[in-house]
């Protein structure tokens, strides 16, 4: 590639992305009112549906250089909501979550790979009690004029943040895998 086409390459990138509708600015603010972390985990081969409700992205993402981009989730465990009260209450203790303790999870990226259409490799470490995993997760970004959604799901496996210990560990009453799915809507400020 000659020198000129690599330094065209960039700007050609970018009306592209103007002209496909994607905004110029870099997105920065999730709107997490407007936004969405939840789960389904199986208990005894039942699919139950969770969420939480309090937490935080920090994310700095611009459509026209993807690898440049930074995000990092950090979680409230306590906002837990896993179908009911008791199963509520339940999570949090020393078992589970262990809150007391660890009051919260963290995500942080540490690359972005574009894989096309719109579509990207989010790779970088999930820490839950303590336990710190690599992972990697599709994610989706649908532009909206000034703004953007962000949707993506991967699964975990909860044995390898020791979640659910003791009694809990057996699997045929609650699975291993946790599948997490995540809906955010971002915005360039505040």
């Amino acid at each position: 590639m000659t020198s000129s086409v690599r330094l065209l390459a960039p700007l050609g990138l970018a009306l592209l992305l103007a002209a496909a509708g994607v905004p110029a600015a870099e997105l920065t603010h999730v709107d997490t009112g407007s936004s969405s972390l939840s789960f389904v985990f199986h208990e005894m081969g039942v699919p139950v549906d969770g969420h939480f409700h309090r937490y935080d992205v920090q994310l700095s993402f611009d459509p026209a250089r993807p690898a440049a981009a930074r995000a990092a989730i950090i979680l409230d465990l306590a906002s837990i909501d896993a179908g009911s009260d008791e199963a509520n209450d339940e999570v949090v203790g020393k078992a589970w979550f262990n809150v007391r303790e660890f009051p919260q999870a963290r995500f942080v990226a540490s690359s972005v790979k574009p894989l096309g259409n719109n579509r990207y490799e989010l790779q970088g470490t999930l820490t839950i009690k303590g336990h710190s995993r690599e992972l990697r997760a599709p994610v989706t970004y649908t532009p909206q004029g000034a703004a953007g959604q962000f949707d993506g799901q991967f699964t975990l496996q909860r044995a390898d943040f020791a979640i659910g210990e003791g009694t809990w560990a057996d699997f045929g009453t609650v699975a291993n895998n946790i599948e997490i799915k995540f809906h955010f809507l971002a915005s360039a400020g505040k």
